[in-house]
């Protein structure tokens, strides 16, 4: 249960992280959430046809719930799978904005030395 709590903590300080920025899921909400729900089902079709070939298997931990929602699959992966897509987009994000702003000033930068 510790591990899957924790997955829902980190979840909800990232996401106060993208609402005070307006990075991802703020900024655009219908698309940043198809693109959540996206990565997460393409993910969870990866490990499934991992678990079916015998590659993935559940270890046991006492951290997590023990719920499993099909065989090896336990209820913390489509958890950690969707946080692991929105961490990814919200970095992705927070880089691209970060270098949009370092191009605009190099830009601005140019352009003030010109004047002089």
């Amino acid at each position: 249960m510790t591990y899957f709590i924790f997955l829902l903590a980190a979840s909800v300080c990232l996401a106060a992280v993208d609402h005070r920025f307006r990075l991802f899921l703020w900024r655009a909400p219908r698309a940043g959430a198809a693109v959540v729900v996206l990565g997460t089902a393409f993910f969870l079709a990866w490990d499934m046809a991992a678990i079916g070939a015998g590659i993935f298997e559940l270890g046991g931990s006492p951290l997590m719930t023990g719920i499993l929602l099909a065989p090896e699959l336990p209820l913390e992966e489509p958890v950690f799978l969707a946080f692991f897509c929105y961490t990814a987009m919200v970095a992705f994000a927070s880089a691209d904005r970060l270098l949009s702003q370092r191009s605009s000033a190099r830009a601005r930068e140019r352009r003030d030395g010109a004047k002089r």
